[in-house]
């Protein structure tokens, strides 16, 4: 995990222990430290950059083709040299506009928005991402687990013979109570502490890990450094009266002055991203500003007297959002005009005029991003949605092709599914439309509405055809127990 010092949070936005909680009960010292295990452990730019709910986590996450492909093209040189390739880790963008970055399993990085506005470079991010590559590389989180069952154990004992100990203090009409409570009291404290300092010692493995995968891809640390020591900065005076067995990370000017350390030792400290990359990191970032951001905030961080490529995007994205449409298409132009073999642009400009009520002016530049992305699945879903919008029954059939082939490498899209269910509906087939229906509804965690749509499908479906063969399983599923 990487945090920003400055508000002392856990990845589940649960405080981290400070002083206050040692007067606390034990079994709240112990979910404090549970929550960092398991956060240890969808601005749908699509170009969504409309917002989705992950509906197993709760976390508002980022979904845009332009955004993980660049995250992607950060993220694999480093997965290579840790033996994680083929583990088909994702990183994954929250809306959240705090400084922060973690892992929470073996299979996904999640990285905030805020982090991506806070780095200057490309190596900052990279830099980030080789420390959390270095905690799912050393199976801290495994290992956390172990240590938090190891902990619960003793803090149940502990419980029990001061509990032991007030019953006892009673019964003898003594000072029991205040007895038994520092019984339990004071084991619950040194295991708190004990298990903050196995965290800060991940913590800092993580961050050699990191130094030596960038080592390793022939990149420099010290954007890593760079961006540590800023955060260090702006959090000198939060820390200054903190205790420090009391984190769990280590103290940020003390976790600066042993990465730099490190890290100065590498041939490729002064080693710098090229061109070509900052400027993708750039407009990834006049992405984020350009949905996330009010006009007047865009404005101010991009000036009409920029005329950047990123401060072009920013501005014509804000245009469209806040309903200049006009405006935003001739920005938007401008900016295809430069880049023609953009896909981001053909797809920013068709999403302008789809969300704008022009379906059938947007079909044409969204088969353009499609075209020139290869077939992204996240802009294949837009293209549907035009498609069925446009309310031309003679592209119903190509809008079921397109979604159908968007859901072979995004099968966990409900957006897709819903699209499906109206282009089958436009084709009168009833009964898929059912099926697509519940998928969407089960993809999105409503398993009584998709049992429901998945039974009404099966009495249109052929008994036994794949199609009611997966309309039986909805049916079927066995609900998830908490």
């Amino acid at each position: 995990m990487i945090d920003n010092g400055r508000a002392h949070k856990t990845l589940t936005n649960t405080p981290l222990p400070n002083k206050a909680w040692l007067r606390a009960p034990a079994t709240r010292a112990l979910a404090a430290v549970t929550a960092l295990a398991v956060a240890f452990g969808t601005i749908a730019p699509t170009t969504r950059t409309a917002q989705a709910q992950d509906a197993a986590s709760g976390m508002r996450t980022i979904r845009d083709t332009e955004i993980e492909q660049l995250m992607r093209d950060y993220a694999q040189p480093i997965l290579k040299v840790a033996g994680l390739a083929k583990q088909n880790v994702r990183v994954v963008v929250l809306n959240d506009r705090t400084f922060n970055a973690f892992v929470m399993d073996g299979r996904h990085i999640f990285i905030n928005a805020g982090a991506l506005f806070d780095a200057k470079t490309p190596n900052e991010v990279i830099g980030v991402l080789a420390h959390e590559t270095g905690h799912m590389a050393g199976g801290h989180l495994a290992r956390l687990r172990e240590q938090l069952a190891t902990a619960q154990t003793a803090s149940v004992v502990a419980m029990l013979l001061g509990v032991g100990a007030m019953v006892a203090g009673a019964r003898q009409g003594g000072g029991g109570g205040d007895v038994g409570a520092a019984a339990i009291m004071a084991p619950q404290s040194a295991i708190m502490r004990s298990l903050l300092a196995y965290v800060r010692t991940q913590e800092d493995q993580a961050d050699h890990a990191g130094a030596k995968f960038l080592q390793e891809t022939g990149q420099s640390p010290k954007g890593m450094v760079d961006l540590f020591k800023r955060l260090s900065n702006e959090s000198l005076f939060n820390t200054r009266y903190i205790d420090p067995y009391m984190q769990s990370h280590p103290l940020p000017a003390d976790r600066v002055a042993a990465l730099e350390a490190l890290a100065r030792q590498s041939p490729y400290w002064d080693k710098k991203d090229p061109p070509e990359l900052q400027l993708r990191h750039d407009m990834a970032k006049a992405k984020l500003a350009g949905f996330l951001e009010k006009p007047d905030t865009v404005a101010r961080r991009y000036p009409l007297g920029d005329h950047s490529l990123p401060a072009q995007y920013a501005r014509a994205i804000s245009a469209y959002r806040y309903g200049d449409l006009r405006s935003s298409i001739a920005q938007i132009d401008a900016l295809i005009a430069a880049q023609p073999s953009n896909p981001y642009f053909y797809e920013l400009k068709g999403q302008a005029y789809l969300e704008g009520g022009r379906a059938a002016e947007s079909i044409a530049p969204l088969r353009r991003a499609v075209a020139l992305s290869r077939n992204a699945p996240l802009i294949q879903i837009m293209l549907g949605q035009a498609l069925i919008s446009s309310n031309d029954k003679a592209v119903a059939e190509e809008a079921v092709e397109m979604l159908k082939n968007s859901l072979i490498r995004e099968p966990e899209a409900p957006d897709a599914y819903s699209q499906l269910a109206m282009a089958y509906g436009r084709k009168g087939d009833l009964a898929q439309a059912d099926l697509a229906s519940a998928q969407a509804a089960f993809t999105r965690g409503d398993l009584p509405t998709a049992r429901q749509l998945a039974t009404r499908a099966k009495t249109r479906l052929p008994i036994g055809s794949p199609a009611w063969v997966r309309a039986d399983d909805i049916v079927n599923v066995k609900p998830t127990r908490n």
